[in-house]
């Protein structure tokens, strides 16, 4: 008994060539996507003279931050940066009270209608109204070119309220029937006990919506027309694909001319991605079991 044990557990903890194909295949998929990022921090830490010849990799050659430090003096970028935080929380904080709002009451059987106000939520997944009567929505409502236009129109999503509503529909029910029967309002059910049972649900949808917040630009693209309420993403945005940033308009700021455009925006994606990078590891344990909760049916 005692000699066959430890063969046992060799053979246990024996690795099939199955799991170690799967390890490979993990293993690729997260290099190839952690390595774009890896060297965009590397060519925005790196000389000028690394990256024009293409010696950058994922690690900086010759380490420098001027670029950072002409970002941390570019008046605009600060100004960017303040609006996306203002419409991100805003954003956030409406869109979980509309979610959790509408989710909660149509997981429940007894609203008279729930399956057809269920469907024009769920048409609205598959057809949209299309940019331009949208914007002249937003525009009649005298939204444009305010922080309300970057909030309101993306407030709900469809995909957040199914998962939001199918979350509430797997809580046990007998807590709500012992509630109702001590005398409680649904308000106050709602508050008071499916809230505090639903924090990784509401932190993985919080999630969501913090993300797509942050990371859109198409609405202040469309909508706004004051430079003092670009969001940082579209700031970023004129950085890669409109040549804002060139010798020409960097010595017309007062910026070093020394500080290669390429590096600058490098530096800027940085600046951009690393808020939600940096959020994302507080929210991740409840972030993965929201997901896994929010998804066991449909």
């Amino acid at each position: 008994m005692r000699t066959d044990r430890p063969s046992q557990q060799r053979k246990r903890h024996k690795t099939s060539p199955a799991t170690m194909l799967l390890y490979g295949i993990v293993t690729l998929t997260v290099v190839l996507c952690v390595y774009p990022f890896l060297n965009v921090v590397a060519c925005s830490l790196s000389s000028k003279g690394a990256v024009l010849g293409g010696h950058v990799t994922f690690y900086p050659i010759g380490f420098q931050l001027d670029s950072y430090t002409e970002i941390l003096k570019k008046t605009s970028i600060w100004l960017a940066m303040r609006v996306s935080l203002i419409v991100t929380l805003s954003g956030t904080a409406l869109g979980l009270a509309l979610t959790i709002g509408a989710a909660y009451a149509l997981s429940k059987e007894k609203l008279k209608g729930r399956k057809i106000i269920n469907g024009f939520i769920l048409f609205t997944m598959y057809f949209g109204g299309g940019i331009i009567p949208t914007f002249m929505v937003v525009k009649a409502l005298g939204m444009y070119d305010s922080y309300a236009a970057l909030v309101v129109p993306s407030s709900m999503n469809v995909f957040n309220f199914i998962v939001m509503r199918t979350f509430f529909r797997e809580l046990p029910r007998e807590l709500e029937e012992a509630a109702i029967v001590d005398g409680a309002s649904d308000a106050k059910i709602l508050f008071r006990i499916v809230l505090p049972l639903s924090l990784p649900i509401i932190a993985t949808i919080g999630l969501f919506y913090a993300v797509s917040y942050w990371n859109d630009y198409f609405s202040a693209l469309i909508y706004i027309q004051s430079a003092d309420r670009y969001s940082l993403q579209l700031r970023l945005r004129q950085l890669l694909y409109a040549g804002e940033i060139n010798q020409a308009s960097m010595a017309a700021e007062g910026m070093s001319g020394q500080v290669m455009a390429e590096s600058l925006k490098m530096a800027t994606i940085v600046v951009a991605t690393l808020p939600i990078i940096v959020v994302y590891p507080w929210l991740q344990k409840y972030f993965v079991k929201g997901v896994m909760l929010g998804s066991v049916k449909g």
